[in-house]
């Protein structure tokens, strides 16, 4: 098994928090949905969240000293193994670039890249769905071309609109609703992406396997 440089430290009084150091890496967030998937079986902890090369619990001071559970969890992650499962494969129809996706041009500009080669490389690989956060159903996904990598906009808009396919550093997304972001956005889908009256309220989950793919309009 591959071994990963991680650390474990408090989060406050109620939360402790296992990191491995970057770069992100797969075989690591295998493990950590493992280990996330076994605490729960346990029901030892009020909350478990896992995040994007790292795990966080949350349980209750005044029943748990805070060193035992960071011990119990460094030791658990030793014994941790890769979760084994067939990922889905999910297909992104987006309309990239125009009002779709307003950063195109300074993707482009900041990569060197045409607008057609961004979108032609966007769309050219499957990423992977590490972990839901910020908002329900957002997917952060790695495995972002290293020539697509792109900081986040200086200055966030107050307002993006549900469907955004958008660049933040490393990482590609979408926003399921609307809200207010900082990623560079470079499309949109008309997919939606969560729905809390359905069976299986958001679309994506961990472990997918998501493909873009460019619609037949776009800029």
């Amino acid at each position: 098994m591959k071994s990963v440089n991680t650390r474990f430290y408090l989060l406050g009084e109620r939360a402790a928090v296992l990191e491995s150091r970057p770069p992100v890496d797969l075989v690591c967030q295998r493990r950590i949905w493992w280990l996330a998937a076994a605490l729960r079986a346990q029901h030892r902890f009020i909350d478990i969240v896992p995040g994007m090369n790292n795990l966080t619990v949350v349980f209750d001071p005044l029943r748990q000293n805070s060193q035992e559970v960071l011990d119990q969890l460094s030791t658990q992650w030793q014994q941790a193994k890769q979760q084994q499962f067939e990922p889905r494969e999910v297909r992104i129809p987006v309309c990239y670039g125009g009002k779709a996706g307003p950063d195109l041009d300074n993707v482009s500009s900041y990569t060197g890249l045409t607008p057609e080669a961004v979108i032609a490389l966007h769309s050219s690989v499957d990423y992977t769905v590490f972990f839901l956060g910020f908002q329900p159903g957002f997917a952060y996904m790695g495995g972002l071309p290293d020539a697509l990598i792109t900081p986040r906009r200086a200055e966030p808009r107050l307002a993006v609109p549900a469907g955004s396919v958008g660049i933040g550093g490393a990482q590609t997304g979408i926003y399921p609703a609307q809200s207010p972001g900082g990623w560079q956005l470079i499309g949109r889908t008309s997919l939606t992406l969560f729905d809390p009256y359905s069976t299986s309220p958001s679309l994506l989950l961990p472990g997918d396997q998501v493909r873009f793919v460019p619609e037949p309009d776009h800029a």
